[in-house]
């Protein structure tokens, strides 16, 4: 029988659990902490928000890569490879999504 002391409970209230969506993210770094501010861009509007940040440390930060990797190739398995637009790694940010001249 395994030790419960090794257990972690984790608790989601439900106004976390709505989640928050995101169509952009914006990571920078200093020598000891990541930043992902997460961002939400909509037609028509001027201004994009973002609507979360997260403060990482470098080892979190990699564990969080590795996890996204993980998940990302499942995903692929059960529903086919995920297209992006010329295979590059950073999304250009949309040119004129704001409703401003592009």
């Amino acid at each position: 029988m395994e030790s419960q002391d090794n257990q972690l409970n984790i608790e989601l209230s439900e106004e976390i659990a709505e989640g928050i969506y995101s169509n952009l993210a914006i990571i920078s770094h200093s020598t000891s902490e990541f930043v992902v501010d997460f961002v939400r861009i909509m037609p028509g509007t001027p201004k994009a928000h973002v609507k979360s940040r997260i403060i990482l440390t470098p080892e979190h930060a990699k564990r969080l890569l590795f996890a996204m990797q993980e998940n990302i190739t499942k995903f692929e398995q059960q529903n086919g490879k995920i297209k992006i637009a010329d295979n590059t790694f950073v999304p250009p940010v949309p040119m004129g999504f704001g409703g401003g001249e592009a």
